[in-house]
């Protein structure tokens, strides 16, 4: 059964799940990742699995913490595939996940994993400062952070909306904690994005959105995620994209057991298929996403991943910083900074 963003009706969901009409046994997925990846992992999984019937309903990572947190006492879902750590630690928080270790644990990092196996990463994503290829040669696009505030991008920066986006803001975390000289300094990091402000066009309302504008040249950079650059590529739009020299943003996305699960069994088969060997490959192959595992063999894994390992410079990033901290600081970026930089001097 396919899910359809902001387009299913919670009742139909909980009606469906209450039984599978062919006798199988229904499993339930709450996901932010995109209806490609989702349909792929559903009928692999199916085919080894020939007594589990896979539904999901996708939406944004945060909609998929409020309503997990809304279902707590009668929960839904079975599985929360996707989305950052720092939000996972929120629904460990919150209570809405049960500690599960998956059989492939020891193979990813350990930084990457919730305290008392809450939640485990599965993909790595990360950021990186993309063009439009029409508009922009390869060797005059900026190559780091700082030279997206050169005056040859003013007016020509497209920005995914970052309070809706964990991509954005797991950017914008990095970009104030890089600049503070004591804690609780936000003042560089502020002044840095209304800088950015000051060069952005529009901010972008989703993913689909900024993919249109950038390919009409409506922009010619943003700063987004590279698996959906890549996508992006694959259907032919004009994109490219650089690693930040100085270092970059990895994100790394998790898969949790929500507590209260009516169906552990088949929700831990499901997380053991993600992070398997064949899942982690196929998520690569088809979909663009880098692995977590750092076992897997070279003929199991495309080129580009390879690329990706050998181009990229992982920023040190305090996450724990920007799980207790990030909700404040888009507040503050929200209501001082946003559409304050064209005034800034």
């Amino acid at each position: 059964m396919v899910g359809e963003r902001g387009g299913v009706l919670l009742t139909m969901l909980v009606a469906a799940a209450a039984c599978s009409g062919d006798g199988r046994e229904p499993l339930t997925i709450y996901s932010p990742h995109d209806r490609a990846l989702l349909v792929t992992m559903e009928k692999a999984f199916e085919a080894a699995n020939t007594d589990v019937d896979v539904r999901w309903l996708d939406m944004g990572s945060q909609e998929v913490l409020d309503r997990l947190r809304f279902e707590r006492p009668n929960p839904v879902a079975d599985v929360w595939f996707g989305g950052p750590t720092t939000i996972f630690d929120r629904g460990v928080r919150e209570d809405v996940l049960a500690p599960y270790r998956p059989a492939w644990a020891a193979s990813v990092d350990s930084q990457g994993i919730g305290a008392g196996d809450m939640y485990y990463p599965v993909y790595r994503t990360p950021a990186v400062i993309a063009f439009n290829t029409d508009l922009v040669a390869r060797d005059s696009a900026p190559r780091d952070w700082d030279d997206v505030l050169a005056p040859a991008w003013h007016d020509r920066v497209l920005i995914r909306d970052p309070v809706a986006s964990g991509t954005m803001r797991a950017i914008w975390g990095f970009v104030i904690m890089r600049s503070m000289t004591a804690p609780g300094d936000t003042a560089g990091g502020m002044a840095w994005l209304r800088r950015l402000d000051g060069q952005t066009r529009t901010y972008a309302l989703n993913p689909a959105i900024l993919d249109q504008k950038l390919a009409r040249g409506e922009g010619a950079v943003t700063l987004w995620d590279l698996p959906d650059i890549l996508i992006a590529q694959s259907k032919g739009m004009p994109f490219d994209y650089q690693f930040p020299s100085s270092g970059t943003v990895v994100i790394d996305d998790a898969i949790a057991l929500v507590r209260g699960s009516d169906h552990v069994a088949a929700a831990k088969r499901f997380i053991d298929f993600v992070g398997s060997i064949e899942g982690q490959g196929l998520a690569a192959e088809r979909h663009w996403r880098l692995p977590a595992r750092r076992d897997l063999p070279l003929d199991q894994v495309p080129d580009w991943v390879a690329r990706v390992e050998r181009e990229m410079v992982t920023a040190p990033m305090n996450w724990t910083m920007l799980a207790a901290e990030g909700a404040g600081w888009m507040r503050y970026w929200d209501q001082r900074v946003r559409g304050t930089g064209r005034a800034a001097p």
